[in-house]
C-alpha cells in the first residue's frame, strides 16, 4: 500500500531506518514512532518507497 501523503512517506522512511538499526528508536517522534511499533519492515518499505512527486504534503481528512 503506497503512502497517501508526503508526511506519511517521510515518517515511514524514519521508522524503516530505525527498524534496520540505522537510527535509534529513541530518536523517533509522533507518527514514525507509531509506525515503527505497529508495522513490519516490508510494510514500511512499501510506504517509504512511494514517489513523493504527486502526493499532497499532508493527508486530507474526509468529513
Amino acid at each position: 500500500m503506497p503512502a497517501k501523503s508526503q508526511a506519511q512517506q517521510k515518517a515511514a522512511g524514519a521508522a524503516l531506518s530505525a527498524k534496520r538499526g540505522d537510527t535509534k528508536k529513541s530518536e523517533l517522534k509522533g507518527a514514525s514512532k507509531g509506525m515503527y511499533e505497529s508495522m513490519s519492515e516490508k510494510q514500511l518499505e512499501e510506504f517509504a518507497e512511494t514517489d513523493r512527486k504527486n502526493l499532497p504534503k499532508k493527508k486530507t481528512t474526509k468529513h
